[in-house]
């Protein structure tokens, strides 16, 4: 704990202090809140993304499978040519958005191509979508968790540090302004008496030089 002074001025500093705290406690303990809860819906999110991409796979795979026996899918059909992203904000912290993905298909005879192929093209095409936006819903979690652990440090230092840290200055401060002013009561008094006694004495010697 940092020295401090034992002053009226230094009382009030504290006093502002531990009013600050105390105002801005409840607003973080909130946002710790939310940003809990918005984490939690986020990862249940991404996890029913991936269950859905699964789902997609499982029920194709039988399908598909069937005619690659015959023919090899032809590699460098489906390329990711951008993904579409936008900008949110959760508790003040910017996140990226899932906004869409375009995709490029290569060259291949539309013709001679089996039909499947066009349809396995569009299966893989939705596939690596959701793939994209479980990925950038889990750059959301991070960034929210890092938030997080930086809210939580500030709730934990007011809760356990600033404010009773600045308790403590205060009663400290107050305990020995009263002492002081007790001290001067005592100092008063006693000077007082000593005014008196000199007084009393002083005219004890003038009725006696009479």
């Amino acid at each position: 704990m940092a020295k401090i002074k034992l002053t009226k001025n230094e009382l009030k500093v504290q006093k502002d202090a531990l009013k600050m705290y105390r105002r801005y406690l409840p607003t973080l303990t909130l946002k710790k809140q939310q940003l809990q809860a918005e984490i939690r819906t986020i990862e249940a999110k991404a996890k029913a993304v991936r269950a859905e991409k699964e789902a997609l796979e499982k029920g194709f795979h039988s399908w598909i499978a069937v005619f690659c026996e015959k023919e090899a899918f032809p590699e460098g059909v489906i390329t990711v040519s951008n993904i579409r992203k936008g900008m949110g904000n959760i508790a003040g912290v910017a996140i990226p958005t899932f906004d869409g993905a375009d995709f490029s298909r290569g060259d291949y005879d539309l013709y001679e191509t089996p039909l499947w192929v066009d349809i396995a093209a569009n299966h893989m095409e939705k596939a690596m979508s959701l793939d994209l936006e479980a990925e950038v819903l889990d750059e959301q979690v991070r960034l929210l968790e890092a938030e997080l652990r930086s809210t939580s440090q500030r709730v934990n230092l007011f809760e356990k540090v600033k404010i009773p840290e600045t308790e403590e200055n205060i009663k400290k401060i107050s305990i020995y302004m009263a002492d002081q002013q007790v001290n001067a009561v005592v100092r008063s008094k006693i000077s007082k008496r000593k005014v008196a006694i000199r007084n009393a004495a002083a005219s004890e010697s003038e009725v006696y030089s009479l």
